[in-house]
């Protein structure tokens, strides 16, 4: 799998080229060799993909059931534009005008690490979708992530609830077996 981090100021020459940096290009996967996919993002930006993520993503989109006509909109729109862009040997590559256009890029852009793929950002656009307020961020984090610390806590919780009622159990049947050997002995 691959993993991209970090942000990367670059620039877009005049004939609408840009130039992966080098630790990008150097984490791209040898199975899709030099070869990425590069599409719109779901936000005004676009997202490149190495070619092994991309069959990835492709073939969960491609398993849709054609006969829907819900699947088929997404389809369409998901699949909308994308292209399979084969990267020079300097890591330059041609960004497709239409795709230029959608994320409002000139001559300056932002690349952003995804984890899997990478963002392109008009600088300016992209700093429209950051989060300034920390307070926020952090309460974003705590639904997003917390949840998780939240379900670990309930599931000790009925844990110990559950040894509790064993614990219960074994106090009363050890109550119960007293009560019968004290009635055996009074009996005799």
């Amino acid at each position: 799998m691959s993993y991209f981090s970090s942000e990367y100021e670059c620039k877009i020459d005049v004939k609408g080229r840009m130039v992966l940096p080098a630790r990008i290009k150097a984490s791209l996967p040898e199975e899709s060799e030099s070869t990425i996919v590069v599409t719109r993002g779901f936000e005004p930006c676009l997202t490149i993909y190495p070619l092994n993520e991309w069959k990835k993503i492709f073939e969960r989109v491609f398993s849709l059931n054609e006969f829907n006509p819900e699947y088929r909109r997404f389809q369409r729109n998901f699949l909308r534009g994308n292209t399979e862009i084969e990267l020079d040997k300097s890591g330059r590559f041609l960004i497709p005008r239409t795709m230029a256009r959608f994320a409002k890029l000139d001559k300056e852009a932002i690349l952003v690490g995804m984890g899997n793929r990478i963002e392109i950002w008009n600088p300016d656009m992209y700093e429209e979708y950051l989060i300034s307020d920390p307070e926020e961020f952090s309460a974003l984090a705590n639904s997003l992530l917390g949840e998780k610390q939240k379900l670990e806590d309930k599931v000790k919780e009925v844990v110990k609830m559950d040894l509790a009622i064993e614990e219960k159990k074994e106090e009363e049947k050890e109550e119960k077996r007293k009560e019968e050997g004290e009635e055996d002995v009074a009996i005799d």
